[in-house]
């Protein structure tokens, strides 16, 4: 009973020298009270609701739009003692656990772990879920930031920081600035009402541990009236999870990888500015130095300062991963601009090759031209052998183009010998001619 009073001593929230007495100067509407965020619970249950109905009936058509499709998985053929292992131990078991189920079951090993991959695949969320989920959160984002900076960019202190801190903690608050608070308190708490049934992804420990510090960080600086420099942070986290979430929900689309990849870019470099840059040196700066020309440390300032420090911490931690997928893009453009030069010396060497054998066969055809020319005495049948042979070269020429790149090499020296022997028998008919005139 006796910590209650203990936890709202004027010490711990205020500066050396402010009483809650103090606050008292400003109108009941325009002061923060602690039994304001008692809203933020029905505000959570009505976004839960709202996220439901949302993704029901509006997401399911914008999917659709697009090209979002579902990956058919293989179901796994029913077995009890697979199913017990499954659910009660492990999803991914270890080569002595796969030896022990060959024994129980009498399956192979091959079985055995083609029955497991297809058991994780069928426990995968599908991509409608996933894009319902980055759509919802989209949208919430564009709305609060496009609202924040609306009742925050003629705001003295959105420009001069120094202001969020004149004639603290007398500081009138605004009804759009309650608003803002209680919305944003209301959605992270819905995220933590849902968080069981959400898709759970790789840094799922580190989402909940910055859900709880966002709801302890708005919770603090609302009922310390630390509302001015509050709303500043919570517009710069919102700023860059809009192009997170659009880049998400392109992403599950189909036919929409270069808008993926260039919203992932814009996300990427709107993320490491505004988080590991403006953040500690604009927010982290002015809650640390700045706040020190309007009073002195107490236990609130030091509390408010570790839960930013908390966010610092996980930015960074995300900022690595981020920049791991962009050194994997960077490698893959890289490789695909590497194979794309490559199938362009291929089909420039073919063309080459292509433009020899013509230019050999034109130089044959003309010699042969030549020395039919010199011989004026040659009658009509050796005239229509003749056709009758170009015509021959001229389709094994359209047989040759037709076939592909890999024999090209050996086709070459076929056509070339071949061109060559047509000009030795010509050659041979005409001097035996010759000879037989002779005589």
């Amino acid at each position: 009973m006796d910590l209650l009073p203990d936890l709202w001593r004027e010490d711990y929230w205020l500066p050396p020298g402010v009483t809650w007495g103090d606050m008292e100067q400003l109108v009941d509407t325009e002061r923060p009270q602690p039994h304001d965020l008692l809203m933020a619970l029905p505000l959570a249950l009505g976004f839960v609701a709202l996220r439901y109905a949302f993704e029901r009936f509006l997401a399911p058509p914008m999917g659709r739009c697009l090209g979002v499709k579902n990956t058919v998985h293989v179901t796994a053929a029913p077995s009890l003692q697979l199913e017990s292992f499954y659910t009660q131990r492990s999803k991914q078991p270890t080569q002595r656990e796969i030896i022990h189920l060959m024994l129980a079951c009498g399956k192979t090993q091959r079985q055995i772990e083609t029955w497991f991959r297809r058991r994780r695949n069928q426990d995968r969320p599908s991509r409608t879920k996933k894009f319902a989920e980055a759509a919802w959160r989209f949208f919430f984002y564009l709305a609060a930031f496009m609202a924040g900076l609306a009742c925050l960019v003629d705001r003295p202190w959105f420009w001069d920081h120094r202001e969020c801190w004149r004639r603290y903690p007398v500081q009138p608050m605004e009804r759009a600035h309650f608003w803002y608070y209680m919305l944003e308190l209301g959605f992270y708490g819905s995220l933590l009402l849902r968080i069981s049934v959400d898709i759970k992804r790789k840094d799922f420990k580190e989402q909940v541990i910055h859900h709880l510090a966002t709801i302890y960080l708005l919770s603090f600086s609302y009922c310390a009236n630390y509302i001015r420099i509050g709303t500043l942070v919570m517009l710069l986290h919102d700023s860059s999870d809009i192009l997170l979430e659009s880049a998400k929900m392109f992403n599950y689309g189909t036919g929409w990888r270069k808008m993926c990849d260039s919203l992932f870019v814009v996300f990427a470099v709107v993320f490491l500015v505004t988080r590991l840059v403006i953040f500690p040196s604009k927010i982290i700066r002015n809650t640390l130095l700045l706040s020190m020309e309007a009073f002195e440390p107490f236990p609130g300032y030091y509390f408010f300062n570790i839960l930013l420090m908390v966010l610092q911490v996980l930015h960074i931690f995300w900022a690595c991963l981020i920049l791991r997928m962009v050194c994997k893009f960077l490698k893959g453009k890289v490789r695909s601009c590497h194979k794309t030069r490559t199938d362009c010396k291929t089909v420039n060497l073919a063309l080459f090759k292509q433009k020899l054998i013509i230019s050999l066969c034109n130089c044959l055809c003309l010699q042969l031209e030549k020395d039919e020319r010199s011989d004026e005495e040659s009658g009509v049948e050796e005239e229509e052998e003749e056709k009758g042979g170009e015509e021959n070269t001229d389709q094994g020429g359209d047989c040759y183009w037709g076939k592909s790149k890999d024999n090209l090499n050996s086709k070459i020296s076929m056509l070339t010998n071949s061109c060559v022997l047509n000009n030795l028998n010509h050659h041979r008919s005409s001097v035996a001619k010759r000879m037989r005139k002779a005589q």
